[in-house]
């Protein structure tokens, strides 16, 4: 029995002296000779905000022009948006919340919520193909808030072990009224005591606690056999939960839900980068749109500024009448305020762009004053591969993330209701005891009352050291074992827990299967726009080589005078509608790809784009040359 009671002891010892398993999530920081020991106590360093924007911006200046492809577009946006910047930080929170969780504490939510703080304003290109991945169901436990979750089912024992020591000494002075207990009518009595401790709860439901706990006193009593004398005990006690609370499926619970957690965060990024990049992708053509729908009222600026002065000189020689001169003018003033409109539109796209694009936005006079000068130009393919339906389905359901999430939270949600189920149980304790008492001391030098004997036995004469031989050889042991059970009568709350919890886990399922339906109806919207951009594209773009047939023979007419200059205003309103038309239709074509891809979840391979360097915040692949230096 003995020999049982010593490896007991070991074992309790051992486990509850062991380092923490979370001690490796704790940042190394270099420090003196106990820096290892007072570690866990102080505070984790975060590394400040980096405003800083990255060099690649600064080097695509040049004579106060940003000359940018779309590949450096994207880059900037990986390596300088806010939107990602802020995401990255959930990565660190989630690690924090399963630290925290392998300690036993509750869960803390991480958010899994895509940010569209500098993207907001630019191109909504997103329709439906982040219709409901935006926001991902949360779990009991698990959670997408920032706030600590109130947690159901069974309570989760506290797996960091806890040492604690304590120390007492006092003085104390009490008249008797009866000397014969105590020798004297004023008993002094001065004691010291010192406790230490360890405990620990373990996955399995138990808990283990080892104590040790020594007094010496000293008083004016003649009565007793030592004076001064010293007690100790060491105690080992062992608590083990058999029916509520039993088992590492229940209490490891939120240790598999962090992770969980972790995972949901990983895709919760890869969300955010596909969100903002596919709205920079769609900034930067809709600037290149804007540009050409520039070019595009400059020319008809440019048209109806040289039909007003050919009027001019045909009035100056009698051929036209002067009203003719007014006509013209007032299509030239016109496609004027048309020109700055056009103009308007292109300036504020860049500034967008340019927030999206900066850390600290337009703050920089260098990058407000710069205007972006576009590299890459829409093209629209002659032919383009058309793939089956049910392949784009397939390879969204693959690649979705927010999809991924839903599966991902569906499983913590069915591992936090092993706790519930567990409350519904009795509660059924097993409790072991064993105690190793102790005591030495010196022969009381106050004689004995008269007519009493002092039997003091010699094996107790000693101080400290005696106390501790005694303990550790347990001649003064204590066993005891018992049962301890308790069940509630009608069990309402436990009862409703479950049903709640179970009741969210159905709706859960109901929301994974509507986001399966959503993202089947975002592919093949998705492939029906590209298709109509497609359509809307060449017939834009047929329509305007006819008006420019049209003007070309109407402005023949006119020369020959066989037509009015009404008639010519009205055909150079008609191409540059073409044109403006054709511009915005192959813009729609351009974000009707990046929607498409979207929506199958192929934004990142169809860019080139490493979840690691987004992470990271650095693109390894060097910044476009800029353009030749014109002479």
């Amino acid at each position: 029995m003995r020999r049982f009671e010593s490896g007991i002891a070991l074992l309790g010892v051992l486990c509850l002296l062991a380092p923490a398993a979370s001690a490796q999530y704790v940042q190394t920081r270099s420090g003196g000779r106990f820096s290892g020991l007072t570690r866990p106590y102080e505070p984790r360093q975060i590394t400040p905000v980096d405003l800083a924007n990255s060099a690649r911006l600064e080097s695509l200046l040049r004579a106060g022009n940003i000359y940018l492809s779309l590949q450096d577009a994207i880059a900037l946006a990986l390596e300088n948006n806010l939107d990602i910047q802020w995401q990255r930080y959930n990565r660190p929170q989630a690690e924090a919340s399963l630290l925290r969780s392998q300690a036993g504490g509750l869960l803390r939510g991480v958010p899994a919520s895509v940010q569209t703080s500098t993207t907001a304003a630019l191109s909504q290109i997103t329709g439906g193909a982040f219709g409901t991945g935006g926001s991902t169901g949360t779990t009991s436990g698990g959670g997408a808030g920032g706030t600590i979750i109130t947690a159901t089912g069974t309570a989760i024992p506290n797996l960091d072990p806890s040492f604690y020591v304590a120390g007492y000494w006092g003085h104390h002075t009490s008249p008797q009224t009866n000397s014969f207990t105590t020798g004297t009518n004023f008993l002094v009595y001065r004691n010291s005591a010192y406790n230490a401790g360890i405990q620990q709860g373990f996955s399995t439901g138990t808990n283990v606690s080892l104590a040790w706990s020594q007094s010496t006193a000293k008083t004016n009593s003649s009565v007793i056999d030592f004076n001064p004398y010293t007690n100790g005990s060491l105690n080992l006690q062992i608590t083990q939960r058999l029916l509520q609370g039993f088992g590492l499926a229940v209490n490891n619970r939120n240790i598999k839900i962090a992770k969980n957690n972790m995972r949901v965060t990983d895709l919760a990024f890869k969300q955010q980068v596909i969100q903002t990049v596919s709205a920079v992708i769609a900034a930067y053509w809709d600037l290149v749109s804007d540009i050409e729908n520039v070019n595009v009222r400059r020319q008809a600026l440019a048209l109806s500024q040289r039909l007003y002065e050919d009027n001019k000189k045909q009035v100056e020689i009698g051929t036209l009448a002067p009203i003719e001169i007014v006509r013209a003018e007032a299509e030239v003033a016109s496609n004027q305020q048309q020109l700055v409109v056009a103009q308007t539109a292109l300036l504020q796209q860049e500034t967008l762009l340019k927030n999206a694009l900066s850390r600290i936005g337009v703050a920089s006079p260098s990058i407000a004053e710069a205007h972006i000068i576009p590299t890459d130009h829409i093209t629209v393919p002659a032919t383009e591969a058309v793939a089956p339906i049910q392949d784009l389905v397939a390879k969204a359901m693959a690649g979705r993330p927010e999809l991924a999430q839903s599966r991902i939270n569906l499983d913590s949600a069915k591992i936090g209701l092993k706790g519930s189920r567990s409350q519904l149980l009795p509660s059924l304790d097993m409790m072991v005891n064993l105690t190793n008492n102790a005591l030495a001391g010196q022969v009381n030098p106050i004689p004995p009352p008269e007519g009493s004997i002092r039997l003091a036995d010699p094996y107790f004469i000693g101080g400290t050291s005696k106390v501790m031989r005694q303990l550790l050889a347990r001649n003064f042991p204590d066993y005891a074992i018992g049962v301890q059970l308790s069940f509630p009568i009608r069990n309402r709350s436990a009862q409703a827990d479950y049903t709640l919890d179970a009741l969210s886990l159905r709706q859960q399922e109901i929301q994974q299967q509507s986001l399966i339906n959503q993202i089947r109806v975002d592919v093949q919207n998705a492939m029906i726009a590209q298709q109509q951009a497609r359509a809307g594209y060449q017939a834009a773009a047929k329509a305007r080589v006819l008006a420019e047939q049209s003007l070309d023979a109407e402005q023949k007419r006119y020369a020959l005078g066989a037509s009015t200059i009404f008639l010519v205003i009205q055909y150079q309103r008609d191409l540059a509608q073409a044109r403006s038309t054709e511009v915005t239709a192959a813009s729609s074509y351009a974000k009707a790809k990046v929607q498409l891809d979207m929506a199958t979840g192929d934004t990142l391979e169809a860019n080139s784009i490493s979840i690691g360097e987004a992470t990271q915040g650095r693109v390894s692949r060097p910044p476009s040359p800029l353009p030749p230096v014109q002479p």
